[in-house]
């Protein structure tokens, strides 16, 4: 592992790593860790003793957060006729069948979010190798294959995201900018936590969030009090 940097390292010092803090002490103390030139995202990662290896026990889906990521989420469609006029509407940067399979085929990968529609997943489905892993191939579960191809695509564009855990059960997602406010932060935090506590499988007994840290781009995590 590299050594942290000077500026990592400092920022650490303002954090007490025996200390499980309350999220508004958490965003507070992110606000005063902010440092960086540009507007770091806001990023909260979760474990949940899970395993993984069950299919009964994963956790993944999608979600609204109520104040929206202030990230331009690129957005692409997968439909024809007027379903693709309608998602080019509602924000898709592109809309297409056939045509779009091919481009993806080709290499292009210049898109966050890939919506289809039931009809195209035969198509779709020869991308499974090039998407999968990236972690972008539509899914009915992930709320990415719909009838509904334009609704989705607003729904994405205003700070719907996906998420799943990995193969050691953590659930990471974006919550935000550093530049959102205080309040904002806080309501899209705690809106998530309480909507992955929700969908908790009934397969899972015992402790199910074990531990819970929010974090800039480029500084530590705090620990959060769950």
């Amino acid at each position: 592992m590299p050594k942290p940097g000077k500026r990592y390292r400092g920022l650490a010092k303002i954090v007490s790593p025996d200390k499980r803090y309350m999220v508004v002490e958490a965003v507070d103390l992110l606000r005063r860790m902010k440092s960086a030139k540009f507007d770091e995202t806001v990023e909260l990662a979760l474990k949940l003793d899970i395993d993984p290896k069950q299919a009964d026990q994963l956790v993944r889906g999608s979600f609204s957060l109520p104040k929206g990521t202030g990230k331009d989420v690129r957005v692409i469609a997968f439909c024809s006729g007027q379903m693709a006029e309608d998602a080019t509407a509602a924000g898709a940067s592109e809309a297409g069948g056939e045509e779009l399979v091919k481009k993806i085929q080709d290499g292009w990968l210049a898109f966050d979010v890939a919506i289809a529609h039931p009809s195209l997943m035969r198509l779709v489905g020869r991308l499974g190798r090039i998407l999968g892993p990236q972690g972008k191939m539509p899914s009915p579960k992930s709320g990415t294959v719909t009838p509904d191809v334009a609704a989705a695509v607003a729904e994405f564009r205003a700070g719907k995201i996906e998420y799943r855990n990995d193969n050691l059960g953590n659930v990471n997602v974006p919550v935000g900018k550093i530049s959102f406010s205080q309040e904002d932060l806080i309501e899209n935090i705690d809106s998530f936590i309480q909507h992955v506590l929700a969908v908790r499988p009934a397969a899972v007994k015992g402790i199910y969030l074990s531990r819970a840290a929010v974090s800039l781009t480029m500084s530590p995590g705090v620990r959060l009090a769950v």
